[in-house]
């Protein structure tokens, strides 16, 4: 048996794109609920194979600019493959990362087990740290697989309801600014104008994929009836906030009068206030369902009674994998100042990053340098990778034994210099 990881040729793309389980009508998800899906049914719904159309579409992207694909061979057979999308992370500072972000990924049911996953990874690794990203994520489609590939949850995400009988908001006061319902149109060109100024500022957040908006419309989807879209202007006529939402349709009793919010963001206090106060008392509705939020929503907060708002799913939401320590611990910011020598368990995968290193950690920037000193701590690579953007507790993860303190203080001292606030979180999955 001959294996041979490699990019693919122009004309293999279409052979890349059939392993993958959504081009060829396999599950891509695991069966449960995910926290980003505003029904009360499984997600994702099946799907058919891809058209030859769609092949043709996809091809495009696939090799198109800033998607780098990698393909496993065995015997000049493609049987598996996966990518790595060229993508931005707001890092604490706020400041943007380059991140390699791995999607489209799979192996042929029959060619299991026999490592070319692992193959596809350390070459998509080997190549994003060529062109100097020094972290990799990705969304994990199944929970258990991709830490043995060093990556690890960083952001989390929930799904909440809430009964319109119960939104009623601790202040009345109206926000500043002005609703507009918007169409499609509108929408595709406020969204990117609104995400480019929250993502500055939110740690977590991506960068967009090209055209990501391109498929809004006012059209109905099956049974959900059609996206609706509500824009926030302030005093200038400016964009500073938008929302989409389906309006109250289900072929269950139970499920009608629900109205469910797809996506929303906001720039300023103003538009998140005034977006949520309509959303959360449209006519003719009985609750309010929103995937794919922050776990510390501020809504809660402004509500007269903070436990009307019910989370019923949860789930981790980027899964985030330190490529070149030395890279990437000087690219955030820190919340404390702090001298610390950890010292990094092997990683086979990217192998410079093992070994003891000394962190000059502080508000004003930070080293990571080697060291032949006794380390004050040891972890993992996947532990520096929960911990990187700051929404993981160091001392959660030393009493779950990922991280083993050696000098009294030193988990406490790391989890100051790493923590942030606001919880990182990302709004959307790739």
């Amino acid at each position: 048996m001959t294996i041979e990881i490699r990019p693919i040729e122009p004309a293999e793309a279409h052979a890349y794109l059939k392993v993958l389980p959504y081009v060829n009508g396999l599950p891509h998800w695991e069966p449960a609920p995910a926290a980003w899906h505003g029904g009360p049914e499984a997600w994702p719904p099946p799907n058919a194979p891809a058209s030859a159309a769609q092949l043709d579409a996809w091809a495009e992207r696939v090799l198109g600019e800033g998607f780098h694909p990698q393909a496993a061979f065995v015997d000049g057979r493609l049987v598996g493959g996966s990518a790595m999308l060229a993508m931005d992370v707001t890092v604490p500072g706020p400041r943007p990362v380059a991140l390699g972000g791995v999607t489209a990924t799979a192996v042929s049911a029959t060619h299991r087990r026999r490592g070319l996953l692992r193959g596809l990874m350390q070459a998509m690794f080997d190549e994003a740290r060529a062109r100097g990203e020094a972290v990799a994520g990705l969304s994990a489609s199944e929970g258990g697989i991709y830490g043995r590939y060093g990556f690890a949850p960083a952001t989390r995400r929930t799904r909440w309801e809430l009964d319109r009988a119960e939104a009623a908001f601790a202040d009345a006061d109206p926000p500043a600014g002005e609703l507009e319902l918007a169409d499609a149109a509108t929408a595709r060109t406020v969204w990117p104008a609104v995400h480019a100024r929250v993502r500055r500022e939110r740690v977590g957040e991506l960068s967009p994929q090209p055209g990501r908006w391109d498929g809004l419309t006012d059209e109905p989807a099956g049974t959900f009836g059609p996206m609706r879209y509500l824009v926030h202007r302030d005093g200038s006529g400016a964009a500073d906030g938008i929302a989409q939402y389906r309006l109250p349709y289900a072929t269950r009793v139970e499920d009608t009068g629900t109205l469910v919010v797809e996506a929303l963001e906001a720039a300023t206090p103003d538009a998140y206030r005034a977006l949520w106060a309509l959303l959360t008392d449209f006519d003719l509705t009985r609750r309010i369902v929103a995937p794919a939020r922050p776990a510390d929503e501020p809504l809660r907060w402004m509500l007269r009674n903070p436990r009307a708002m019910r989370v019923t799913r949860q789930s981790d939401s980027l899964w985030l994998r330190i490529l070149d320590l030395p890279r990437a611990v000087p690219a955030r910011a820190y919340e404390a100042a702090a001298t610390l020598v950890v010292e990094v368990e092997a990683d086979p995968m990217a192998p410079p990053n093992a070994g003891t290193w000394r962190l000059e950690l502080s508000p004003d920037g930070a080293s990571c340098t080697r060291t032949t000193a006794a380390p004050d701590l040891t972890l993992s690579i996947q532990s520096l990778g929960a911990l990187y953007l700051g929404g993981m507790s160091a001392a959660l993860l030393a009493a779950a034994g990922r991280v083993r303190e050696h000098r009294a203080g030193a988990v406490a001292a790391l989890g100051r210099a790493l923590r942030t606030d606001p919880e990182p979180f990302n709004a959307f999955a790739f």
